[in-house]
C-alpha cells in the first residue's frame, strides 16, 4: 500500500544516475589531495611514520562542492583501507555544532563497538582511538565546525586517514593544508548543467551556457538549481534563464540569487512546503515530516519532495524508505524565508503537527509488537492507514532508518520551551517504541540521552513526579554501567522529588534503589537500613508481593555483612510471603537461600532440611536449573558431613537434569558459593527485582496518553 508509513517500494530517485556518476570537475584538486595523502609529514622524522592519523582537509563555503569532492575521494582511494569507511557529521543543519560525544557514540557504533550509556566525552574518544589502534579505516568527518572537534576524533595511528569537511581552515591541527574550493572551472561547470538540460540546449548556444555559468560564478549548488529549472522547462533556452538572473538585483551570492529565482517560480503550496522544510529535525525529511508540516497529503507531500530532488532543492537519501535531505547550503536560506513569509504562530503550528504526527507513528510503531494485546489491535485498526505499518519487521525498520531524525526532534521540542506537552508524549512514545524493538539494553545509550532531555522539561516546568522518573531512570541506566556513585546521587535526588510530588510508587523505587547502591559499594548495613525502610513503605500500602520480595533483599544484605541469625529470619519472612501469595517460584529460590545462610551459620543439618523442602517446591515451579542447583549443594553438604554416597546419588540427578556439561556448569556455580555469600546480581531472589521498563518513567509520569 503506498500510503503506508513504510512503502516498501523504496525511494524514487527522480531519474538521478548512480552517485558515482554525479561528480563532475576537481581533476586538479583529487591530483593534489591523493598526492598529499603519500607525502611526508611535517612532523614525521626520516623513516618514522607520524604518530596519529593524517588529516586531509576541504574547505569552502556550503554549496561549493565540498563533501562532493571528499566522497569522490573516499570513492577511489577506499579500496586501500581495508576496515573500511566511516562517516560523521559535525554540524547540524543550522550550523550548530554536534558534541563530539555525540559523533563517537556514532563512529563506534559503526565499528559494532559498545558504548555505556551516559559516559562522559573523553571515555568515549578514548574508546574510539582504541577501537582504531588496530584499524586501517578512513574516516569522513563533514562540515567540522572547529580544529578541537577534529582533534578530539583522531586516531593515534598513522594507518588511518581522516578527510575532514570545513568552511575554512582547521588552526590547531599540525600539518594539515587545506584544499581550499572556488568556483568550477568552465568546463566542468557546463559539465553540469548539461546533465539537467541535455546536450542540445548547450551546444546550441554555448556562449550563453558560458554567460550563465559565468552569472552563478560556476558555483556547483547554483549550478545545480539553475540545471533544475532548465529541467523543468524543455522548451526555455539557456539564456533565458541568464536574461531573468541579470533582471535579479545583484544583492546577496550567486547561489542566494539563483536560489530566489526558483524559489519565485515555484506554485505557492510547493513554495510552502519547501520553506517549511527549514523545521525538519537533522535537515532529515520524509513523506510524512512534509505532509504534517504543511497539513497535505502523504502522498502529495511525496510528489512534491520528488519535484524538489529533480530542481536540485532536495537530495534523495540512499534507503530503503522515501527519505530526503536539505543541502546546508539551502538550509540557511529557507530560514531565512520561514522569518518573514510566515508568521511565528503558524511556523509554531506546523512543529507542533510534525510533532503530533510523529508521536502517532510511535505509537503504531509500538501497538504492532502487541499482537497478543486487544486493546492495542483495536487502537491500531482505529488509526488512519497512513499511519500503520504493514509488519513488525517494517516498523522496526522505519524506527531504526528515522532514528537520527526522531532524537533530533526529541532534542528540538525540548530546546523550543513552548512545546513540552508534545515533547513529553514524544519522548514517552519513543523510549516504548526503542525497548519494544530493540530491548532496554540495546536502546541504553539512546534511553540515556531522552531520559535527561525529560529530566530538562520536568525542572523547567516544575514537575518533582516527572523528575524523579527520570532521575530513577537515569540512576538505574549509571548502575548498569558501573557508575555506582553516580547512581546513588541520582536515586537520592529522585528520592528527594518523589517526597515532594508525595508519590509513593517513586519514593519507593528510590529508597529500594539508594540501598541496591549502598550494597554494590559494599556497604551492607547501609543497605539493609534502606531496604528496611523500603519495606515498610510497601508493608503501609499492604504490597504483599513486594514485601517479600525485599525481606530477600534485606536477608542478602545482612549474609553478606556476616549478620547470618538477622538474615535468617529475613529470608524466613520472604519464603513465608513468596507462600502466602501463591508465588511457588520465589518460594523456591527463598528457600534455596535461606539454606544457604543456615550452612554459612554453621548449621549444616537444617540446611540440608531447608534445601530438600527448596528442591520440591522448585520441582513445582517447573524450575530445572534450580532444582539442579539444589542437587549439586546438597552433595557438597553430604560430603563435608561424610556421606559420599548420598552426596553421588545427587549429583547424579543433577546430570540426569541438565545433563553432563550443565551440570559441570552448574558444578561450578556451587563450588564458588563455598567461600562465601554469592554476589547480588548472582543471588536467586534478585531475579524479582524490577527491570527498567519503558513503565518507569513514560507510562507513569511522562506519558499523558497511551
Amino acid at each position: 500500500m503506498t500510503d503506508q508509513a513504510v512503502d516498501t517500494g523504496g525511494v524514487r530517485l527522480s531519474g538521478r544516475e548512480p552517485a558515482e556518476s554525479q561528480f563532475v570537475g576537481r581533476t586538479r584538486e583529487l591530483k593534489e589531495l591523493r598526492a598529499d595523502i603519500e607525502r611526508t609529514g611535517l612532523d614525521t622524522l626520516t623513516g618514522r611514520k607520524a604518530p596519529r592519523a593524517r588529516v586531509l582537509l576541504i574547505a569552502g563555503r556550503p554549496g561549493s562542492g565540498r563533501t562532493a569532492l571528499a566522497e569522490e575521494l573516499v570513492r577511489q582511494v577506499a579500496e586501500r583501507y581495508d576496515d573500511g569507511v566511516l562517516r560523521a557529521r559535525l554540524s547540524e543543519p543550522d550550523g550548530t555544532p554536534v558534541p563530539v560525544e555525540r559523533v563517537a557514540r556514532v563512529l563506534l557504533a559503526a565499528l559494532e563497538r559498545p558504548a555505556p550509556a551516559g559516559a562522559a566525552e573523553d571515555d568515549l574518544t578514548e574508546a574510539l582511538r582504541s577501537a582504531l589502534a588496530d584499524r586501517r579505516a578512513l574516516i569522513l568527518l563533514d562540515d567540522a565546525a572547529d580544529a578541537e572537534q577534529v582533534d578530539a576524533l583522531l586516531p593515534d595511528t598513522p594507518d588511518c586517514l581522516v578527510v575532514a569537511v570545513s568552511g575554512g581552515p582547521l588552526t590547531g591541527i599540525s600539518d594539515v593544508r587545506p584544499c581550499t574550493l572556488g568556483g568550477l572551472d568552465t568546463k566542468s561547470a557546463l559539465e553540469l548543467l548539461t546533465r539537467y538540460t541535455g546536450s542540445v540546449r548547450i551546444t546550441v548556444d554555448p556562449r550563453a551556457a558560458e554567460d550563465l555559468a559565468e552569472e552563478c560564478q560556476a558555483h556547483p549548488q547554483a549550478l545545480t538549481l539553475a540545471g533544475g529549472w532548465l529541467a523543468a522547462r524543455p522548451k526555455a533556452a539557456v539564456a533565458d534563464f541568464a536574461k531573468h538572473l541579470r533582471a535579479e538585483n545583484d544583492e546577496g551570492t550567486p547561489l542566494s540569487r539563483v536560489f530566489r529565482l526558483v524559489y519565485t517560480s515555484l506554485p505557492t503550496p510547493a513554495a510552502r512546503i519547501l520553506r517549511l522544510l527549514a523545521l525538519a529535525p537533522a535537515g532529515l525529511v520524509d513523506p510524512h515530516t512534509a505532509s504534517a508540516l504543511a497539513g497535505c497529503s502523504v502522498n502529495g507531500a511525496r510528489t512534491t519532495l520528488d519535484d524538489f530532488v529533480a530542481l536540485g532543492l532536495l537530495r534523495a537519501v540512499e534507503s530503503p524508505l522515501p527519505q530526503y535531505e536539505v543541502p546546508g547550503s539551502l538550509h540557511p536560506l529557507l530560514k531565512a524565508l520561514t522569518e518573514t513569509q510566515d508568521r511565528a504562530g503558524e511556523l509554531q503550528l506546523a512543529r507542533a503537527r510534525m510533532l503530533e504526527r510523529t508521536v502517532r507513528l510511535l505509537q503504531s510503531c509500538r501497538a504492532i509488537t502487541e499482537t497478543d494485546n486487544p486493546e492495542a489491535r483495536e487502537k491500531l485498526q482505529g488509526m488512519p492507514n497512513s499511519l500503520r505499518f504493514p509488519s513488525p519487521r517494517a516498523a522496526e525498520d522505519w524506527l531504526r532508518i528515522r532514528r537520527p531524525a526522531l532524537l533530533a526532534a526529541a532534542r528540538l521540542a525540548v530546546a523550543d520551551g513552548e512545546l513540552d506537552t508534545l515533547a513529553r508524549r514524544l519522548m514517552s512514545q519513543l523510549v516504548r517504541a526503542m525497548v519494544a524493538h530493540f530491548g532496554t539494553q540495546a536502546a541504553a545509550a539512546d534511553l540515556y540521552g531522552i531520559h535527561r532531555l525529560v529530566l530538562d522539561v520536568a525542572e523547567r516546568r516544575g514537575l518533582p513526579r516527572e523528575r524523579a522518573a527520570a532521575l530513577l531512570n537515569l540512576g538505574d541506566l549509571d548502575a548498569q554501567t558501573g557508575r555506582t556513585e553516580d547512581a546513588l546521587a541520582r536515586y537520592r535526588a529522585a528520592l528527594d522529588a518523589g517526597r515532594e510530588a508525595n508519590d509513593p510508587y517513586a519514593t519507593g523505587r528510590a529508597t529500594e534503589s539508594v540501598g541496591g547502591a549502598h550494597l554494590e559499594l559494599g556497604d551492607f548495613d547501609r543497605a539493609a537500613d534502606w531496604f528496611g525502610r523500603a519495606l515498610a513503605q510497601r508493608l503501609a500500602r499492604d504490597d504483599r508481593a513486594e514485601a517479600a520480595r525485599l525481606y530477600g533483599r534485606i536477608g542478602a544484605a545482612q549474609t553478606y555483612a556476616g549478620r547470618y541469625g538477622e538474615a535468617q529470619r529475613s529470608w524466613r519472612a520472604a519464603v513465608a510471603g513468596h507462600r502466602r501469595n501463591g508465588d511457588v517460584g520465589a518460594h523456591a529460590r527463598a528457600l534455596s537461600e535461606l539454606a544457604r545462610v543456615q550452612e554459612y551459620a554453621g548449621r549444616p543439618e537444617e540446611s540440608l532440611a531447608t534445601c530438600h523442602e527448596a528442591v520440591e517446591w522448585a520441582r513445582r515451579a517447573d524450575d530445572v536449573r534450580l532444582q539442579a542447583a539444589l542437587h549439586l549443594r546438597l552433595a557438597d553438604t553430604l560430603e563435608r558431613l561424610g556421606d559420599p554416597a548420598a552426596a553421588q546419588l545427587h549429583r547424579g540427578t543433577a546430570e540426569r537434569l541438565l545433563g553432563e556439561e550443565e551440570a559441570e556448569g552448574t558444578d561450578g556455580e556451587s563450588e564458588r558459593a563455598e567461600d562465601g555469600p554469592q554476589r547480588a546480581e548472582e543471588a536467586p531472589e534478585q531475579a524479582d527485582l524490577p527491570k527498567q521498563d519503558a513503565d518507569a518513567c513514560e507510562i507513569r509520569s511522562t506519558s499523558t496518553e497511551d
